[in-house]
């Protein structure tokens, strides 16, 4: 069973940072797209960044300069490094991977999902 578990999460004042980590226990299938996502209270879950098998990124208009998301396909690791924070990045962020028995390029919603690490930002 595909296993995705995020950490890194935490309490932090505006303009600090952190960074966070998803591990993918699998290591039979292709893991191929993955993504960060977050939802704040009262509010849909939204893309804030994605990184194809092959390494193009894409992130949210809100986060571009302030984050960078990374993959090591050795670890099955996915990061998001956050810097300059700012109270309305307060959420959960969510890990997502598309994990199939073939390979794929493009970035796409992958069907697995982590439990979620929060983090929230204070003023």
């Amino acid at each position: 069973q595909v296993q995705l578990v995020e950490s890194g999460g935490g309490l932090v004042q505006a303009g600090g940072s952190l960074k966070l980590s998803c591990v993918a226990s699998e290591s039979i299938f292709r893991i191929n797209a993955m993504g960060w996502y977050r939802q704040a209270p009262g509010k849909q879950r939204e893309l804030v960044a994605g990184i194809t098998s092959i390494g193009s990124t894409n992130y949210a208009d809100s986060v571009k300069g302030r984050f960078t998301i990374s993959r090591d396909n050795a670890k099955n690791t996915m990061y998001l490094q956050m810097y300059s924070l700012k109270p309305e990045d307060t959420a959960v962020y969510y890990c997502n991977a598309d994990i199939r028995t073939t390979l794929t390029t493009t970035f796409r919603l992958g069907a697995y999902w982590g439990q979620g690490t929060q983090v929230t930002v204070s003023s």
